[in-house]
């Protein structure tokens, strides 16, 4: 067990009003133990950061833009402690983890390669009116365990680069890399600039309703970005939420079926299918159906699940007991509806998991193609976010569209074809924030990314992303000083 984790507040160590275990979700052993923050420990993170937003957005750009590339250095240079705590406590395995890490300095570094745009919207021998973009002010960013090291990338990188403060909260179930980050960047930014509290369930409402936040950035579920959005509205906090999705994957019939079947099977399964933007649904046209669903079995079985400290391991645990029970009520629920299981399929009890894991406990859901569901079913309809795909045969691509289309999320999709010009007709027809062709799951941070429908609210990433952490202020000076007579109006 790693331990002496504590919050970062003012740019000192604080330790918590209690502390909790965080385990190891690949064997439930205890992986550290974090600081639970009182309301008085985050009264105090949010006077540090409202105390350094002066100082800080008065930095000039340049200056904060080569402070933001100092903490993804100061990072990845302790990438190899960081990546086996992240294994530790979030399960992926440690080419993954270290794979998070340097994602981390990359976010940050592209994201520190943009700039604030300058509108100067008169400049005559009368006025000068120009629009500049000035920071919001106080950012709670709330960042969820299936990326909680490289989600936070996406939100401290343009929060601080425009002027912001932080307030930063891990999931409960993941702090440790978030804490141990925080310590190290004590001695790269001024005190109280970036502010790292943890807790449980009961921090989050308390930041999204807290007076002295300006912003709130979440990640995480739909249900609970209602929530966020309920909680913020009493004072009008901002928010931006990428929340969930059920992204739709469709294969046109002339694919060459080998060599797709890999790309798909890592665009569903890709830490385990903890991913926001895997494919969830992967509509194959009925000529490839059979091809395709036997070479996604065949290469299945080359992946190596388990314990992703292991040499060799590809796939880790569902991150933790929660989501694993939800992701096994999905397997009984198609089990008990008659669901054929081209591989895998719910074990029938927690000594069968054991069993297929070498007598190790943990939370290993086995890979997992369920095999034609009806469209209704709940493995179709809502979000896994486990180690489980549907496969859903088509005949008709207006059908396929359709269904793809179908239901309340609209995050992510992709069209799978030979003639990426076909595919990108398709795709222009899909209704989600970002549509791939022959790929899934690029993303850069000098991109746009956002969601349809149920699925966000804002945007992340991109010059866009960037002006989220900004509000507009225009200042106009009339010239030749304020004793000069107004023109005549004609």
């Amino acid at each position: 067990m790693t331990t002496g984790f504590t919050m970062t507040i003012a740019g000192e160590a604080v330790a918590g009003a209690s502390m909790y275990d965080v385990l190891d979700p690949a064997d439930e052993t205890i992986a550290g133990r974090a600081p639970v923050c009182s309301p008085e420990q985050l009264d105090q993170a949010v006077t540090a950061a409202r105390a350094a937003l002066s100082g800080w957005s008065a930095t000039p750009f340049e200056e904060r833009r080569g402070l933001v590339l100092a903490v993804a250095d100061a990072v990845e240079a302790q990438l190899e402690p960081l990546k086996h705590l992240l294994t530790r406590e979030q399960g992926k395995s440690l080419d993954d983890a270290a794979g998070e890490i340097l994602g981390f300095g990359y976010w940050l570094r592209g994201t520190a390669s943009l700039s604030l745009p300058e509108t100067v919207n008169e400049d005559s021998a009368e006025r000068l009116s120009v629009t500049r973009r000035i920071p919001l002010g106080v950012v709670g960013a709330i960042v969820p365990w299936n990326y909680p090291v490289g989600n936070a990338g996406f939100k401290l990188a343009p929060a601080l680069l425009a002027g912001n403060t932080v307030v930063w909260k891990p999931s409960p179930f993941t702090p440790l890399v978030s804490l141990r980050v925080g310590e190290i960047l004590r001695d790269v930014l001024p005190p109280g600039v970036l502010n790292v509290v943890s807790g449980g369930a009961e921090l989050g409402p308390r930041m999204t309703a807290h007076p002295g936040i300006d912003m709130i950035s979440y990640t995480g579920s739909t249900r609970t970005g209602r929530q966020v959005m309920a909680g913020a509205a009493p004072t009008l906090t901002r928010v931006t939420l990428e929340l969930g999705g059920n992204d739709p994957a469709i294969v046109l019939p002339d694919v060459d079926v080998e060599a797709v079947a890999e790309k798909l099977f890592w665009g569903a399964f890709a830490n385990s299918g903890q991913v926001c933007l895997a494919i969830k649904r992967l509509y194959i046209h009925r000529d490839v159906y059979e091809p395709l669903k036997r070479a996604m079995v065949a290469y299945a079985a080359t992946v190596r699940t388990g314990p992703g400290t292991e040499a060799g391991v590809r796939l880790g645990p569902v991150q933790n007991r929660p989501q694993y029970d939800r992701v096994l009520d999905l397997l009984h629920d198609s089990r008990a509806h008659g669901h054929t299981f081209a591989l895998g399929g719910p074990p029938q009890d927690q000594h069968q998991i054991q069993d297929e894991n070498g007598g190790r406990p943990g939370y290993f859901v086995p890979l997992t193609l369920v095999d034609n569901p009806p469209e209704d079913s709940r493995i179709v309809q809502e979000e896994q976010f486990g180690p489980v795909l549907p496969l859903l045969p088509f005949d008709d691509i207006e059908d396929a569209v359709t269904r793809a289309n179908a239901g309340e999320y609209g995050l992510g999709a992709s069209v799978w074809s030979a003639d990426p010009e076909a595919a990108l007709a398709v795709g222009q027809r899909l209704d989600a924030g970002t549509v791939w062709i022959n790929e899934v799951q690029h993303l850069t941070p000098d991109v746009t990314f956002a969601g349809h429908k149920q699925s966000g609210f804002g945007s992340e990433s991109g010059s866009e992303g960037l002006l989220e952490f900004t509000t507009p202020r225009t200042i106009t000076v009339r010239r030749g000083g304020a004793g000069t007579a107004p023109l005549p109006t004609t």
